[in-house]
Formats: structure tokens, sequence, C-alpha cells
């Protein structure tokens, strides 16, 4: 008799309806939990310790942090924007947008205007000017499109609301209000893109403290306005991460890959390295020497016809993703350096 109850039961529950598992894609997105123009809760314990840290390891007084804080709203146009970043396009679609005949004649005339002053760059810090001026305008369209949020909020936003980089913005809101302070500049005037970067550079606030330069020699390192402090930085931020002037940038290796060992690494992405000499082997090639042996990484570039175009990032390739995580933007911006020499 136990039994047999003991078997109903059984029945009973498997019988009862559960609730499905959300699917990756239907979780709620940050967007989704806040409304735009929402109050962002100053009280709370994350406020309460970055308020802390900025009275007592950098020395801001309470008024200042009032009249920064006072009324800060989450823009929710930001987290919907960070969920739907270029860079997660297939290459094929990808760097249509940067590549045009239009940026293209438009860098070519800023290499022979800026002429002067980019032999004076290749000189003193080693990158080559093709390679500068498009990063120029694949970030900026050589400074037209700076970006029209503004960046107090737009950190706030991403800090308050945005769980899985809140700890990195949080990180550039400090080094935001300090850079502000360091150049005299009001924070609450500034406006930059939706991720947080300002400026012809589009440096993140970390960033532009740490590899920002004053190449005219003002006193102030201005990447907003100054050609010298732009040009001179991007380079300068290359040169830091291990550029080496005309080294390979990269190297065709194929529409296929022809080794597991070249695959695992394609998977590894940035982090997957393999001896130049081993690629050539494995995928029946000569390739150019790497410099002082470093190792180089498998890149993928998806085709519009559904098929692969596969390259060997050289560490100057690596150097540009240092830039930006992304191997279709290091692409995308060599490519465009390509075309202003042809």
């Amino acid at each position: 008799m136990a039994k047999t109850i003991f078997s109903l039961l059984i029945v009973m529950l498997l019988a009862i309806p559960h609730a499905p598992a959300l699917a990756e894609d239907a979780q709620p997105k940050a967007a989704d939990l806040v409304k735009d123009g929402q109050l962002i809760d100053l009280r709370s314990e994350r406020y309460k310790a970055l308020f802390d840290e900025l009275r007592n390891s950098y020395n801001f007084n309470q008024e200042e942090i009032d009249r920064l804080f006072a009324g800060l709203t989450i823009k929710q146009r930001v987290l919907e924007l960070m969920d739907t970043q270029w860079e997660a396009k297939p290459y094929y679609q990808y760097y249509p947008r940067f590549i045009t005949p239009e940026v293209i004649a438009e860098g070519r005339e800023k290499l022979a205007l800026y002429k002067n002053l980019l032999d004076k760059v290749e000189k003193e810090i080693g990158v080559e000017r093709e390679i500068v001026v498009a990063i120029w305008g694949v970030e900026t369209r050589f400074g037209q499109h700076k970006g029209s949020f503004n960046l107090f909020q737009t950190l706030n936003t991403m800090f308050d609301a945005y769980p899985r980089r809140s700890s990195f913005y949080r990180e550039q809101l400090v080094h935001f209000l300090l850079l502000c302070r360091e150049n005299h500049v009001d924070p609450l005037t500034v406006t930059g893109s939706y991720g947080g970067a300002f400026g012809q550079t589009q440096f993140i606030p970390s960033s532009f403290r740490d590899y920002a330069v004053d190449f005219d020699q003002d006193g102030n390192r201005d990447v907003w306005n100054s050609t010298p402090d732009i040009l001179a930085s991007i380079a300068n931020y290359l040169h830091r991460f291990g550029w080496v002037f005309r080294a390979p940038i990269y190297y065709e290796i194929g529409l296929g890959l022809k080794s597991p060992r070249l695959e695992e690494a394609l998977q590894k992405g940035r982090k997957g390295f393999v001896p130049v000499q081993d690629v050539a082997q494995l995928q029946g090639l000569t390739l150019p020497a790497s410099p002082a042996g470093k190792e180089v990484t498998i890149v993928g570039l998806e085709l519009e016809n559904g098929g692969m175009r596969y390259v060997a990032g050289y560490p100057n390739f690596q150097a540009i993703t240092a830039w930006n995580n992304s191997n279709r933007y290091a692409m995308a911006v060599t490519e465009l350096a390509e075309r202003f020499r042809k």
C-alpha cells in the first residue's frame, strides 16, 4: 500500500508543469530593467563606497560631490547600444561601415595636409602615418563624429545599471573625474560615445591618462582640438603596446585551416598564440618573420558567401586589438590604411 501511494505521488509530481528556463537571448537586458530618466540611487552601497573613495583617496570635498552627482539619471539609450555593438557583426557587414570611397579620399587628403606633422610622428614615435590616420578615421571620421552623450551620465549609467561591466565603469568614472580635475575641465560639460570614449581619439578615461601626449607642447594634452596631440596620442598608444615600425601587420593564410592546432588557436582569440614557422608549416605557406620571433594569432573573418578568410595576426595587429578588443576592428583599420596607399 505504501509503495502504491509513493508511486502515485511520483506521477503527480511529474505532472506538475515547470516554468521553462529563459533562453539566453530571452534573458532581460539591462535596458529593460530601468527607465530613461530614472534617478540613480546615490544612497546605495555602491555609491556610498564610491563617494568614500573620492573623498579619502582623491581629496574630493563633499561640496564637489554634491554638485556633480545631484539629480543624476539613467540614460537608457546607452544600455540599448551596449548590447548592439557593431563589432559583433560579421566582417563583410562590419568593414563597409568604415571603408568607403569617401573615407578613403578624405584620409588621403589628411595625409597630404598633415605630411610634416606625420613625418615628425613617425620619426619620434615610430608608427606608420597611414595606420594613425586610419584609426582617426574609423574612430571619429577625422574628428567629425565625437559622440553626443553626456559622458558623466554615460559612465554613471554603466556603473549603476550595467552589472556585467559595472566594476570597469566605476574605475573609468574615477579616472574621468581625475582627468577633468587635472585638465581643468568641468565633468558635466564633456560629451562622448555611448561606450564612455571621448575626443577625436575616442580614448576611454584611463587610456587618456596613460597614453595621451602633449605633442604641440602647449601644456595640455588636448585630444579634442589639437591635431598634433590627437595624432601623436594615437601613435603613442600603439607604440606602448609594442608596435614595430614597418613590421608585418597580418598575412593571409587561406580560406580554411589545415590543422586542429590552428583551429584551437582561433577559438582562443587574442590568447591563441602560435609560432610563425608553425603556421607556415601547417598551412603550407611561406610567411614573413615576426619581430623578435614573437608569436602570431589566428584570425577568422566572415565572408558574404558563408565562408571564412583566415589571416595570421602579427604583433602589430595585436597592438591594434589592444586599442579595441576586436579582430574585425583591427582588420578594418589595417585595410583602410592599405587603401590610403593605393
